[in-house]
């Protein structure tokens, strides 16, 4: 009897080691296996109060000229209870839940079914079919990046019915701007929840997925890593760039066109911000296939921080600056409209010029020049779920050996650039620079953390090559 039980303790102790030899190896990509208190608590917080702070700034637009101030003095004065603000705030409407499904539907007849053709004609440009990174399980995602094709066809649309056609007002997205809001959650929730259902029940790749036994996390962070519905339809590649990011460039222009309604002439202000926004947004999708490369693609599973945060967050929070502007227009004088393009131009710089010497470095293995020099490199291993050694070189040259996300400083630059282009009147447009601070901070540690539970000790060597994230000299 004694012996039978031993043998069986021995067997668990045996399947318990294999488990955790294998939770050690796929946790070097994505979210967590196990969820700690602070973790779990920070995903509840949210849960709850993302959605109410996108509300909130709307709101604070709508009713208050843009003070963040004003709406809770009215509450904590007596002034107005929450239900006169939320009695004042337009519903949903069918005329809005019209434009929502049409506007999702033609993204998805774009991106599914018309393969690319820009890669045909524009040199330099990378599009049709790409592969993805390797996944945890090992597997070469395809992808169809015609992201570029999808923002032409759609603006060339909108400005043939600005100026030809006339079938809808080119301030359509301003004036349906909270009814959509409400369509826009509606989305995000959806699509989360059904991923996480298909997560369980009919997943893509079951190599590829994560539970950690906690709902809130597992629906939040995603378990599937790349959800797909057919062959082409991959949920992160187009909830990432598509709609959202398409619809950006179209929502600042439907501000400009509200401020030329209103005023009768668009400021140099509002021109920055289409201009500097919609570079990175152009940006976006000319490297779209080197975005598969990204902590986004790469790392990040499909849930409501994605699935949520890509149909709500991001059109609404990253375009504040325009929306400000059609309540507060602002014309700068010369010199200050000069600056700060320039600081917004030297920020795109930055950006993409780090990129592209990664990305360089990535194609030819190293055997380029960054800075009319042979780069500079430490050379890492890593294993994949299957037991795949693999290598990976992380270069120190260039400016990836000022620091090691000077990419995200080039981006910070931009942030702020459009920022200030608001004036300083109100702190409302500035809620998108104090967010890329936190959001790409995070990212840096997340993307460490993540790349020494890969690396091990070879990361190591790379962080005593390159000792600064962000800032050299200072961070």
């Amino acid at each position: 009897m004694a012996a039978h039980q031993e043998k069986k303790l021995a067997q668990e102790r045996r399947h318990k080691t294999i488990q955790n030899d294998t939770k050690a190896s796929q946790g070097q990509w994505g979210r967590a296996w196990e969820v700690d208190w602070f973790s779990l608590a920070s995903i509840l917080f949210l849960l709850m109060f993302a959605p109410l702070i996108v509300y909130y700034f709307i709101m604070s637009c709508d009713q208050y000229q843009c003070s963040l101030t004003d709406p809770l003095l009215d509450l904590l004065t007596g002034n107005k209870h929450l239900s006169d603000i939320w009695n004042k705030t337009p519903t949903l409407t069918y005329r809005a839940a019209g434009i929502y499904s049409l506007w999702v539907a033609f993204q998805v007849v774009l991106y599914v079914f018309i393969p690319d053709f820009c890669h045909k004609f524009l040199p330099g440009y990378v599009g049709g079919v790409q592969e993805g990174a390797v996944t945890p399980a090992g597997v070469v995602n395809k992808y169809e990046i015609n992201g570029l094709q999808a923002w032409i066809i759609t603006h060339a649309l909108w400005f043939a019915n600005a100026y030809c056609f006339h079938f809808f007002s080119p301030t359509i997205i301003f004036d349906n701007w909270i009814p959509l809001l409400w369509c826009a959650n509606i989305l995000g929730y959806v699509v989360s929840t059904f991923a996480m259902i298909k997560g369980y029940f009919f997943p893509t790749n079951a190599k590829d997925c994560k539970f950690t036994g906690n709902f809130f996390y597992d629906y939040m962070m995603g378990i599937e890593f790349n959800p797909r519905i057919g062959k082409w339809f991959d949920f992160k590649l187009f909830f990432n760039g598509r709609p959202g990011i398409v619809a950006w460039t179209l929502i600042n222009l439907s501000f400009a066109a509200k401020q030329q309604e209103l005023y009768g002439e668009v400021t140099n202000s509002m021109i920055l911000v289409n201009v500097l926004q919609g570079i990175y947004v152009l940006d976006f999708f000319w490297n779209e296939a080197w975005y598969l490369k990204t902590i986004d693609i790469c790392h990040d599973h499909f849930g409501w921080y994605l699935g949520w945060g890509d149909c709500v967050w991001l059109p609404y929070l990253y375009t504040l600056q325009g929306l400000y502007l059609v309540y507060h227009p602002v014309q700068l004088c010369t010199a200050n409209a000069v600056g700060i393009l320039m600081l917004g131009l030297m920020g795109y710089y930055i950006f993409r010029t780090t990129n592209h010497q990664k990305d360089l470095f990535r194609r030819t293995n190293g055997n380029c020049k960054i800075w009319g020099k042979k780069p500079q490199y430490i050379e890492c291993s890593y294993m994949s779920v299957d037991g795949t050694k693999y290598y990976s070189k992380l270069m120190t040259s260039g400016f990836w050996g000022w620091a090691r996300h000077f990419n995200y400083t080039g981006d910070l630059m931009g942030s702020l650039a459009s920022c200030l282009a608001c004036g300083f009147e109100h702190i409302l447009p500035y809620f998108y620079i104090v967010y890329m601070t936190i959001l790409l901070t995070h990212r840096c540690l997340r993307d460490e953390h993540r790349c020494f539970s890969k690396y091990g000790k070879d990361w190591k060597h790379y962080t005593a090559a390159v000792p600064y994230r962000l800032l050299p000299g200072i961070f």
